[in-house]
């Protein structure tokens, strides 16, 4: 999962979220995005929020187990973006 969410940052930093998309990428709400990683262990997810131009901020990384993002999850996240500098 590392290996995978390194090549997504790569590919962030490379091209910036405009030109990535899905399969990697998706917005979620607000200011939130969705990277979304796959692999042998199951599937996980990161939530992040571009910050200050070219920066991103990994909010909330979690193992999926249901079909769409846990709120628990997206509430986690906007909770760390409002509390951050």
């Amino acid at each position: 999962m590392q290996a995978r969410f390194l090549h997504i940052a790569e590919l962030l930093q490379e091209f910036g979220p405009q030109r990535v998309g899905l399969p990697h990428i998706r917005p979620l709400e607000g200011k939130l995005w969705e990277m979304r990683m796959q692999g042998r262990d199951g599937i996980s997810r990161a939530l992040y929020a571009a910050i200050h131009g070219r920066r991103l901020l990994v909010l909330h990384l979690f193992v999926k187990k249901t079909q769409a993002t846990p709120r628990a999850a997206i509430n986690t996240a906007q909770k760390r973006l409002e509390n951050s500098p």
